[in-house]
C-alpha cells in the first residue's frame, strides 16, 4: 500500500507538471495565431494535442486552434497553386476536423464537406483527376442526403489557377439533367474569370464560361454540353456559344480544363490559334 502511495505522489505531480507545460506551450501558439503566424502556430498545436489529457478544457481549444492554423495554411497554398502542399494540409485538416466534431457544434463540423472541396481543388491542380472524383462523390452523397451546409448546397469549387493577371475560379453544379431537356435552361459548370488586384486577389469578374446543357432536338447528336460565354465587365470581348467545344453527361474534364485554357487564349475553335 504504501509503495503504491509513493508511485502516486511520484506521478501525479509528473502529469500536473505536463498539462501546465502545455498550458504554456499552447499560450505561445495562440500568440502565433494572433501575429498570423499559423505555421509556427501550428506546429505546437499538432505537438501537444496528442498529449494533452483529453477531459482538460483546453483540449478543446487545442483543437479548435489546431484546426484553424492547418485550414489557414492549405488556403495560402491553394490560392498559391501549390497544390502538393495544400493537398498535404487539407488531408491533415480533415483528419483534425474529424476528431474534433465530437467536442463542437453542427457548425464546426460542417468544415468536413468545406475541406473536402478543397482537397478537390488540389487535386484537380495536380491533375489526379481519379482522386478528385473520390472526394466528389463524398459532397454528392451529402447533397443527396441533404447534409451540405448553407453555401455548398448547390454547388461546390472544384478548380482554380490562375492565367495571365486573371484568376479562374471553376464551380459545379450538383443538380442533374432533366429529363425533359427543353423544361429548363441549366449550366452543370460554370468558370468565373476575374481580374486581379495588386496582390492576387479578386478584383472584378470579367466574364463567365457555362457548360450549359444543350437543347438536342437530334438523338443522333451526342451532345449534352454546349461551352457558353457571358460577359460581366469586359469589354472588346467575344460572348456567346461556342459550338466547338461539346461535352457528353459524363463530362471528360481532362479535356474540359484544356478547352476553358484555349477559349482564355482566345481560341474559339480548337485547333485555332
Amino acid at each position: 500500500m504504501m509503495r503504491l502511495f509513493v508511485i502516486i505522489l511520484i506521478i501525479v505531480p509528473g502529469f500536473c507538471f505536463g498539462q501546465t507545460e502545455i498550458a504554456q506551450r499552447f499560450q505561445v501558439a495562440d500568440s502565433f495565431m494572433q501575429k498570423s503566424d499559423f505555421k509556427s502556430a501550428y506546429n505546437i498545436f499538432r505537438e501537444i494535442e496528442p498529449v494533452c489529457d483529453k477531459t482538460d478544457t483546453l483540449y478543446n481549444y487545442i483543437l479548435w486552434y489546431y484546426t484553424g492554423s492547418a485550414t489557414q495554411i492549405e488556403k495560402v497554398f491553394r490560392d498559391g497553386e501549390q497544390f502538393d502542399s495544400s493537398l498535404h494540409y487539407g488531408l491533415e485538416a480533415l483528419k483534425i476536423i474529424a476528431k474534433a466534431k465530437p467536442y463542437f457544434d453542427e457548425k464546426f463540423a460542417s468544415r468536413e464537406y468545406f475541406m473536402t472541396k478543397n482537397i478537390v481543388v488540389s487535386y484537380f491542380g495536380l491533375g489526379q483527376l481519379d482522386n478528385a472524383k473520390k472526394y466528389k462523390e463524398i459532397l454528392y452523397k451529402a447533397y443527396k442526403e441533404k447534409k451540405l451546409p448553407k453555401g455548398m448546397d448547390e454547388y461546390f469549387n472544384f478548380s482554380f489557377f490562375k492565367w495571365e493577371d486573371k484568376n479562374v475560379w471553376g464551380y459545379e453544379w450538383f443538380e442533374e439533367l432533366p429529363e425533359d431537356r427543353f423544361s429548363k435552361s441549366f449550366s452543370k459548370i460554370v468558370y468565373y474569370i476575374y481580374s486581379t488586384n495588386p496582390d492576387g486577389t479578386d478584383k472584378e469578374q470579367l466574364y463567365r464560361l457555362h457548360v450549359l446543357m444543350f437543347h438536342n432536338i437530334d438523338p443522333s447528336n451526342k451532345i449534352d454540353y454546349v461551352l457558353t460565354k457571358r460577359l460581366e465587365t469586359a469589354k472588346n470581348e467575344v460572348s456567346g456559344t461556342l459550338y466547338a467545344y461539346t461535352y457528353t453527361k459524363d463530362i471528360d474534364y481532362t479535356k474540359l480544363q484544356a478547352d476553358i485554357k484555349e477559349v482564355l487564349k482566345g481560341n474559339y475553335q480548337p485547333g485555332n490559334k
